[in-house]
């Protein structure tokens, strides 16, 4: 059991480490301003986190990489994919995302 919980704690960290890569090829956005709207922030992106560290390694992927400008083809050529298949494939994420979103947190 103990065994099982360390191999999920570095498998959950070296997610965490993928992710942090494929957003530093991105640009920050603006930073709220008040206490609240930076709590606000905090709090949405880390249920975003939380629901991407749920999805397959290549859902979690393309949902970053989307959501941060990169076309269909630079989706494909960032994850070596076939340029054709990234609507299917991303399609199936942002599904597999609502509906995880969905059971955690209802309709927002």
């Amino acid at each position: 059991m103990a065994l099982r919980a360390g191999l999920d704690e570095l498998r959950r960290q070296s997610r965490r480490s993928r992710y942090e890569r494929l957003l530093s090829f991105v640009r920050s956005t603006p930073s709220p301003s008040t206490p609240e709207q930076l709590h606000s922030a905090a709090e949405q992106q880390e249920r975003v986190r939380s629901i991407l560290n749920t999805l397959p390694q290549r859902q979690a992927e393309f949902l970053v990489l989307r959501s941060h400008g990169f076309s269909y083809d630079e989706i494909a050529l960032t994850l070596n994919l076939n340029p054709s298949s990234i609507g299917t494939l991303l399609s199936r994420a942002q599904q597999s995302f609502r509906e995880e979103f969905i059971e955690r947190y209802g309709h927002e």
